[in-house]
C-alpha cells in the first residue's frame, strides 16, 4: 500500500529533532513509537496492533528517510515480521535504510522472514544482526545475510543493559552508521529511556485505550523531558522532545 502525502506542517515540526551529526563514538539516536492513551504499544504480548493514523504512518517513513539505520529488538521481529524498509524517498538516504535487529540469543530465522524477501526483490537493505559473542547463528542465515550485504555483529552482552547499548551503538558507529531510529519494542524503549544515549524522542499517541493486558511503555524510574512540542493531526497527536 502506498503512503498518503506527508502533512506539510510536520516538516518544520520535526526539523529540530532530526539527526544533525553523530555523537562521540556513537550515532545520533532517535527513539520513536506509537502508543495508546494508556501507554500501550500492543493489545497483548506477541501481537501487532494498529494504533496510528495513515498520516502518522507516513511520518514514520519520513523519519526513516532521515536516518541511516532502523533498530528493533528480537521481540518486535518475532511478533510482527516487519519489513523494516523506507517508502519515503525524499530524504537524505534516498529511501535506503539499514535494518538492525538486536538478537542476543540467535532466535531469528532470517531466511524465512519478510525482510529477506524484500531484499531479494531489491526493495530494501539486508540487516545487521547484533548477537552475543557466544551465540552460534545458523550457517544458513549467516550465509543469506552476508550474501545480501548484511552482517552478523557479535558483541559481548553484559548484565547491564546500559553497557550493552553503549557497545551496540559503538559497533554501529564503526560500521559508518551515523544515525539510528529505534522503534521498539517495549523492553528496548524502556531501557533506552533510562539511558543518556537518546538524542530525540518522537511519540505518536492514538485515541484508543488498549487495556491492562496490553504491552506497556513505562520505564522503571521517572524520566523528564525538555524541548517538548506537540503536533495534532486528523486522529493522532505527536510529541517530539529530548531527554532532560
Amino acid at each position: 500500500m502506498s503512503l498518503i502525502p506527508l502533512p506539510p506542517s510536520l516538516v518544520p515540526f520535526l526539523a529540530n529533532y532530526l539527526p544533525n551529526g553523530s555523537r562521540c563514538n556513537r550515532p545520533f539516536v532517535t527513539l520513536t513509537w506509537a502508543q495508546s492513551l494508556d501507554s500501550r504499544i500492543a493489545a497483548a504480548p506477541g501481537t501487532q496492533t494498529v494504533i496510528s493514523h495513515l498520516e502518522t504512518k507516513t511520518m514514520t517513513h519520513y523519519l526513516r528517510a532521515n536516518h541511516d539505520a532502523i533498530l528493533v529488538g528480537i521481540g518486535t521481529v518475532l511478533a510482527d515480521d516487519p519489513k523494516l524498509s523506507c517508502r519515503y524517498h525524499g530524504g537524505p538516504n534516498g529511501g535506503r535504510i539499514r535494518p538492525v535487529v538486536v538478537d542476543p540469543n540467535g532466535k531469528w530465522k532470517y531466511a524465512s522472514s519478510t525482510l529477506h524477501k524484500i531484499c531479494q526483490q531489491g526493495d530494501g537493505l539486508a540487516p545487521y544482526i547484533v548477537t552475543n559473542t557466544n551465540t552460534r547463528y545458523s550457517q544458513e542465515d549467516m550465509a543469506v545475510v552476508e550474501a545480501q550485504g548484511g552482517k552478523i555483529l557479535h558483541i559481548d552482552f553484559k548484565d547491564s543493559s546500559l553497557a550493552n547499548w553503549e557497545t551496540i551503538f559503538r559497533a554501529l558507529h564503526l560500521e559508518n552508521i551515523n544515525s539510528v531510529m529505534v522503534e521498539g519494542g517495549a523492553v528496548v524503549i524502556n531501557q533506552l529511556l533510562q539511558s543518556s544515549l537518546v538524542d530525540s524522542v518522537v511519540v505518536t499517541v492514538g485515541p484508543v485505550f488498549l487495556g491492562k493486558n496490553g504491552v506497556e511503555v513505562s520505564p522503571r524510574l521517572g524520566v523528564k523531558l525538555q524541548d517538548v512540542k506537540w503536533w495534532n493531526g486528523v486522529q493522532d497527536a505527536v510529541m517530539a522532545a529530548r531527554l532532560a
